[in-house]
């Protein structure tokens, strides 16, 4: 069962809006910035969170769904109905990036969208880059919070893993907006109003979760979670890394994401 303590409750969502304000330290990069930062740090980075996203999802997120429904149905039923969830949630995120796609392109430095210094195309770009972060910051708050409800050492590893991967995209909202108005106060608030997204996420869904809260709840709860973080991890942070990549930065972070986030749920165990 979660903990649903004042404390913990308020513990969680400040977890939760410190890994959405991430998306503003992107912007404020992006302002203060004189250089090139490394392309090749930066794929080490992305791969790294998605590794460590893609680990807690199917080690302990996934497992906490089976139990749960194992708990209410019993082994076999709740095996299968932990797996349905999981699989709900991948079409969950599915369904969200067709309605609202994610311009991944927008990414790239060099991406002729940002070479391109039209008013009315950077605007255009810079809407619907921060509309579509914005829509897919709403299940990453919903699955940070209920992780810090349940476990707070998952629930840290995977505010980390989501807090690494806000940054690129606070920097792939605040790009195009300060090319489109001249303004870095703009720039920066566009980048704050969408990891805003993550704390609004969990707050809604904890209010209307609330009053069902039940070992059954909590399995679709957690196996939901489960396939949109693993859907995002392999859908945007390992291409966006792959794109920056010279070398092999993607595969060595990804393993080294899994491999950190293994340990350091080993040393929360002990």
């Amino acid at each position: 069962m979660l903990d649903l303590s004042t404390t913990n409750v308020i513990f969680a969502l400040l977890v939760t809006t410190a890994a959405g304000l991430a998306t503003g330290l992107g912007g404020l990069l992006v302002l203060m910035a004189r250089g090139q930062p490394s392309t090749r740090l930066l794929a080490f980075g992305l791969a790294f969170a998605g590794g460590a996203m893609v680990y807690v999802s199917l080690s302990e997120i996934l497992n906490k769904s089976i139990l749960s429904f194992t708990v209410a149905y019993g082994e076999r039923l709740g095996f299968s109905y932990g797996t349905f969830a999981f699989l709900g949630g991948v079409l969950l995120i599915v369904l969200i990036d067709r309605l609202i796609p994610n311009p991944h392109e927008g990414l790239h430095a060099d991406d002729p969208l940002f070479q391109d210094r039209a008013q009315q195309q950077i605007k255009r770009v810079a809407i619907l880059a921060a509309a579509a972060i914005t829509a897919h910051n709403f299940p990453e708050g919903l699955a940070t919070f209920f992780a810090m409800l349940d476990n707070p050492a998952v629930g840290l590893s995977l505010a980390f893993a989501i807090a690494i991967h806000n940054i690129p995209e606070g920097i792939s909202i605040a790009l195009p907006v300060y090319y489109a108005t001249g303004s870095r106060g703009k720039a920066v608030a566009a980048s704050l109003i969408s990891g805003l997204a993550e704390p609004a996420g969990a707050i809604i869904g904890y209010l209307l979760l609330l009053p069902y809260l039940s070992e059954p709840v909590f399995g679709a709860v957690f196996g939901v979670i489960a396939g949109v973080m693993v859907f995002l991890a392999l859908d945007e942070l390992l291409p966006t890394a792959k794109r920056y990549a010279k070398g092999h930065e993607t595969v060595y972070g990804l393993v080294s994401g899994m491999a950190v986030l293994a340990l350091s749920l080993v040393l929360f165990k002990w």
